[in-house]
């Protein structure tokens, strides 16, 4: 009789052979591997504070900080405000009086006081929020006055903060700033006061708002002083289309030729060649009498003259008491030359 097992046998071997091939049993049992455990590591200074307010800025009240200790969880992660004495209380640390004293050095106080509970304790100490050292903003802007630091502003952020220029702010604006807490302004322009206490610099305003000079567009500082001079002005008066100041935002002078152009050109009433030039005289409430030619300048056949910071532009009438009636009558409008020049006598 036939045996019907061993092929059933041999089919059953070579199953396991083919199994075994595919799938090897090795010597030792193999457990999964383990996900790597990822510990949460202080960012590098430079990314917690790409400007370096670390090591410059002096926390005081009311300022908040973030803290990171490696392995600590009852402190990492935690944003701590500075009280009203200037200090702050933290688990295993204690009170630590804070005020004064630049995140770098909070952060080397934090590492020294976990020593007792770690052998090398990872600390990492930023500045999340400014709220004690001002920044001061005068002269020809929107909103003048004190205003807070907040994650190392730029020029442009802060004159953005302040509303802005107004229209009669001058062509430059000015740093100051105290050497001994922030350090010098890094501009090649800046010099030290007299004093040696301060760093001053002076910036073209165009050119940095329009982006022609990034470079110039430096990190505001607590303390700094920025101060935008009212723009210096120049007068036209007479038979002008519109009389009044006219702003120097590009510098200290203008032609006559764009003072007449802003003023809406000379009226065919004018004695054109008869125009003065109304210079102030240096220590005293007269002015220089300066002749020109306006009618050889604006046909071209004489050259444009510049006028400087608080001249005053005179294009008088063809008749000369007409003139001098507009001219007394303007000068009292603007409150600053009736009874001073001898040309409005």
């Amino acid at each position: 009789m036939y045996d019907f097992s061993l092929p059933l046998r041999k089919a059953v071997w070579g199953c396991g052979l083919l199994l075994l091939s595919v799938f090897p049993v090795s010597s030792q049992t193999q457990s999964p591997p383990r996900p790597a455990i990822q510990l949460p590591v202080p960012p590098k200074a430079s990314e917690v504070d790409p400007v370096g307010l670390r090591t410059t800025y002096l926390l005081g009240p009311g300022d908040q900080i973030q803290i990171q200790v490696l392995n600590v969880p009852e402190i990492s992660e935690k944003s701590i405000r500075l009280d009203p004495a200037g200090d702050i209380n933290l688990p295993m640390v204690g009170r630590l009086h804070a005020a004064g004293l630049t995140a770098e050095q909070v952060e080397l106080e934090l590492g020294k006081r976990l020593k007792v509970y770690l052998e090398q304790p990872d600390v990492a100490v930023s500045v999340a929020e400014f709220h004690s050292q001002p920044v001061s903003v005068i002269g020809e802007v929107a909103q003048p006055g004190i205003h807070q630091v907040e994650s190392g502003k730029t020029l442009i952020e802060i004159l953005s903060t302040v509303g802005g220029l107004k229209p009669e702010a001058g062509p430059t604006l000015r740093i100051t700033r105290r050497i001994e807490s922030a350090g010098r302004i890094p501009l090649p322009s800046a010099t030290d006061d007299p004093t040696g206490k301060y760093s001053i610099a002076e910036v073209d305003i165009r050119p940095l708002v329009e982006g022609r000079t990034p470079e110039k567009n430096v990190y505001v500082r607590a303390y700094d002083v920025i101060s935008v001079p009212r723009a210096q002005i120049i007068y036209v008066i007479g038979d002008v289309g519109k009389v009044g100041p006219l702003v120097l935002n590009e510098g200290h002078s203008m032609s006559i030729l764009q003072a007449v152009s802003s003023s809406g050109g000379v009226l065919p009433t004018a004695a054109a060649k008869h125009t003065l030039i109304l210079r102030p005289i240096m220590g005293g409430p007269k002015r220089a009498e300066l002749p020109v030619d306006l009618k050889k300048i604006l046909s071209g056949k004489a050259n444009d003259v510049p006028l400087l910071a608080g001249d005053i532009l005179f294009v008088p009438d063809s008749t000369g008491k007409r003139a001098r009636a507009r001219a007394v009558e303007v000068a009292i409008q603007m409150g600053t030359l009736a009874g001073t020049y001898s040309v409005l006598r």
